[in-house]
Order: structure tokens, then C-alpha cells, then sequence
């Protein structure tokens, strides 16, 4: 077929810049959901580039043109019939979705966080009246000696315990803290009743090991040993604590007439997004409470260590506050 080459370019060019433009928007923002009439305009356009390359394949001499028209013509296709997200979308895509999900839900946050608070005074009421129920309300072998008994030994400690084995210990760590995220968030289905009961014994523990070390004398130490990792792994347990009451709030309905199934629709990427967020959240504690937290003065500083956990929950607080915001 024999074409006026230089009317065809002048005609077609206005629709393959158009392309262009259309793909390097996507290509930036990748993680953009585009409308259905601009996915309907970016297929035409496809389409139309494509018959324009068939057309051209009889012009062995306009080599350029073809190549450029080709590329053009395999970003579309790429964009158009990609069914797996890459993993840099995907993690960019969780990045926002999170926070966004968290601000949606701060009512669920609010609460898990009331529920740790009262099960955090709880602990701290029975320890400070009777420091013989530690025994009870700190099911762990290393919490029962006196505190200052324990920090002598951590700060005297000439050994690296953990040598040779911190990774597997954060691998540990990290498996611990995820499961009983999950497990506050699919404790929802128990109507809440589930979630509440794991906040709040979370919440007796992390109180009852206030009081006993506070009493002792050895809040520096508190501080320097909890908020490297506890500033960000605390914060996660509450936001799977938050799911699950996002959870039980949409199994109960409080009265709306969405049907159950719609309900969950409703509520299904928000939960993904907040425990897939919890759990990255949580795979660094596990790193710092392994490879930092453990170390005690003088081999880290207890001011660093209390400086450092507290930047974290800053930058934490900021993230979720403003992250993703239009």
C-alpha cells in the first residue's frame, strides 16, 4: 500500500504524542487508578498507533519513525495487559493506602488504644499492691528476678549473648509480634469480644513490667530497653487491634441496612492495608529489638537508645498523620 508519508506523520503525530504523554503519566504514578474513559482513551490510542506501525512497514526507509512508533506501541501494550504489579508499585501502593486507611478508622484506633491503656493500669495496680503477682501477670522467666538484679547483670555482661545468633532471634521476634497482631485483628470475628481480651492482657503485661521496674529504680533502663522497638512495636499490636474492631464493627453493622457480605466489601482493603502495614511495621521491631534494644549501657547509651526510639515513634506519628493525604 503506497501512503503520502509526510501527510500520513502530519495527521497521525497529534495522537502519538497524546500516547506519549498518556503513558509517561502512568509510568510516574504508577500506583494511580485511572478512570474508566481515560483507560478507554489509552486503548484507542494503542489501537490506533499499532494499525499505524502496520501501515509503515512497507517504508524500509523511515527506520526512526518505526522504532519510536514500536516502543511507543510496546509501553502501551505493557501498560494495558500487565496483570502483576511490580513490586516497587505494590510497596508504593501500601504506602499510601495504609495511613489512609488508618485515618479512616481512628475511631477503632482510639478504642484499642483506651482498651491497652485500662488492661496497662490494671497491671500496674496489682504489681504495685502485691509484687508477688508478677508472677502471674509476667509469664516470662527472664521478668522475675528483681530489676536491679537484672540490669547489673545486663550492664556487667561481658559476652555477646546473641552473637552468631541475632538474626534468628529477630526472625523470632518478628514471628511472635505478627502473630499476635493477626491475632488481635481476627479476634474481630468473635464480634470484638477477642480483640479486646488480647489488648487489654498486651496492655497488663506492658503495665505490670512499668510498675516492677519503675518501684526498682530502673526507669532509665525501662526507657533504654522498651523504645527502641517498643515504640514501633507497640503502635502495630494497637493498629492490628484496630482492624479487628474494624472487623467486628462491620460483622455487627450497628444497625445498617448494608447486607453482611457488602459490609465486609466495604471494610476488605482498609483490613488489608493496615495489617500488611502493621506487619512491615513489625519486621523492623524485630531487627531493632534483636540488634539494638538488647544492648545495654556502656555498650549503647541509654540517652541514645531513648533518643532513638523516640524519633521512630515521631516519624511513625507523622507518617500515619499525613502520609498519603491529597
Amino acid at each position: 500500500m503506497i501512503i503520502d508519508l509526510p501527510r500520513f506523520v502530519q495527521a497521525e503525530k497529534p495522537y502519538w504524542d497524546e500516547l506519549q504523554r498518556v503513558l509517561e503519566t502512568v509510568e510516574a504514578e504508577p500506583a494511580r487508578r485511572m478512570p474508566l474513559p481515560e483507560i478507554q482513551r489509552l486503548h484507542y490510542l494503542y489501537e490506533r498507533c499499532s494499525a499505524d506501525l502496520a501501515r509503515l512497514d512497507t517504508f524500509a526507509t523511515e527506520p526512526q519513525l518505526r522504532a519510536f512508533l514500536e516502543s511507543l506501541v510496546s509501553r502501551a501494550y505493557s501498560e494495558i495487559h500487565e496483570t502483576r504489579a511490580p513490586f516497587r508499585i505494590a510497596w508504593k501502593s501500601l504506602a499510601l493506602a495504609f495511613p489512609r486507611a488508618f485515618r479512616r478508622h481512628l475511631g477503632a484506633f482510639r478504642l484499642a488504644v483506651a482498651v491497652t491503656l485500662l488492661g496497662c493500669a490494671f497491671g500496674w495496680f496489682i504489681v504495685r499492691q502485691d509484687p508477688q503477682a508478677k508472677a502471674v501477670v509476667m509469664p516470662f522467666p527472664g521478668l522475675m528476678t528483681s530489676p536491679a538484679e537484672r540490669v547489673a547483670k545486663e550492664e556487667s555482661a561481658k559476652a555477646d549473648r546473641y552473637k552468631g545468633v541475632k538474626a534468628t532471634f529477630s526472625a523470632e521476634l518478628m514471628t511472635n509480634n505478627i502473630r499476635v497482631t493477626l491475632m488481635a485483628m481476627a479476634a474481630g470475628i468473635t464480634w470484638g469480644a477477642g480483640t479486646l481480651i488480647v489488648l487489654f492482657f498486651n496492655g497488663v503485661i506492658l503495665g505490670a513490667v512499668a510498675a516492677d521496674y519503675i518501684a526498682g529504680g530502673q526507669a532509665t533502663f525501662l526507657a533504654g530497653w522498651l523504645l527502641p522497638h517498643g515504640s514501633i512495636e507497640i503502635p502495630a499490636i494497637l493498629l492490628g487491634g484496630q482492624a479487628g474492631f474494624i472487623l467486628a464493627g462491620a460483622l455487627i453493622g450497628w444497625g445498617g441496612r448494608t447486607s453482611r457480605s457488602e459490609r465486609f466489601r466495604a471494610v476488605a482493603h482498609d483490613l488489608f492495608a493496615i495489617v500488611a502495614g502493621a506487619a512491615v511495621l513489625l519486621v523492623w521491631a524485630g531487627l531493632v529489638e534483636a540488634f539494638i534494644s538488647q544492648y545495654h549501657q556502656p555498650v549503647i547509651p541509654y540517652s541514645l537508645k531513648i533518643g532513638f526510639g523516640v524519633c521512630e515513634l515521631v516519624a511513625l506519628a507523622a507518617f500515619l498523620g499525613w502520609a498519603g493525604r491529597e
